[in-house]
């Protein structure tokens, strides 16, 4: 994971010849350290655990661990259930053994989907890795310019629009199911089908409002390190949704 780049100590004998409002500096690029450009960033001389946006940053990806990892346990309940569920039956009443599970063909759409959510990760890494490339960044950082969050916007704008495209595609994939009746309470097979897909299209639109609350971030907010913060926790969430999707795709076209 790339750390916050912010620029350290102006070397003294810069500092000589600088005015008092701070025009003219020199962007520094000696230390990886962590700021935003305001006056005192200098992190390495406050406390250790009290440095900032790289302690924010560790902070944000814990949390966001913590949170998929809750996510990952309801989909490991629900795959425990699915491989249950496929291998019950029971005896009917002439001693012959009954499996209710019928396998559901799986729309060939899932295909295209599975693609659009690949493509959709590729450019949401873009966008993290041009938030973290460090010449661009501390041109920003003393606000010569903000191609690092106009670049991360447009490829967060390409991100935003793939993943609607998957949602699209998942709906089709539900409709062309129900055109031929096969629904939730179909079968047992059906039934997860639609669970695992549906609850997988719920998260993944929550990756989709935090795209579009990122892209507002990054326009709005004045702080380098909090656009940083907020672009590489969503893409990292994304990433996982993208995974996740892969397994159940696997699961779902071939562990039935």
């Amino acid at each position: 994971m790339s750390p916050i780049l912010t620029p350290p100590e102006i070397d003294r004998r810069h500092r000589a010849h600088e005015s008092d409002n701070g025009s003219g500096r020199r962007p520094p690029t000696d230390k990886l350290t962590g700021g935003n450009g305001e006056g005192g960033d200098n992190w390495n001389d406050r406390p250790q655990g009290r440095r900032g946006p790289r302690e924010r940053l560790s902070q944000v990806r814990m949390g966001l661990f913590f949170g998929l990892f809750a996510v990952l346990m309801f989909f490991i309940a629900i795959v425990s259930a699915f491989f249950v569920t496929r291998a019950s039956g029971h005896f009917d009443a002439y001693s012959h053994y009954v499996n209710e599970w019928l396998p559901t063909t799986i729309p060939s759409i899932l295909w295209l989907n599975t693609a659009v959510l690949l493509l959709s990760s590729a450019s949401a890494e873009m966008a993290r890795r041009s938030m973290f490339r460090e010449v661009d960044v501390m041109d920003e950082w003393i606000g010569l310019s903000r191609r690092t969050s106009q670049r991360a916007a447009a490829w967060l704008s390409v991100t935003l629009g793939l993943g609607g495209l998957f949602l699209v595609g998942q709906w089709i994939a539900w409709d062309q199911l129900a055109a031929q009746h096969v629904f939730f309470r179909s079968n047992p097979s059906s039934h997860f089908f639609f669970l695992i897909t549906i609850a997988h299209a719920i998260h993944l639109f929550i990756g989709v409002s935090a795209l579009i609350a990122a892209l507002i971030g990054l326009r709005r907010s004045h702080k380098l390190a909090s656009r940083q913060i907020l672009v590489d926790a969503t893409v990292w969430y994304w990433h996982a949704m993208g995974l996740l999707w892969i397994f159940l795709f696997v699961l779902l076209e071939y562990g039935q």
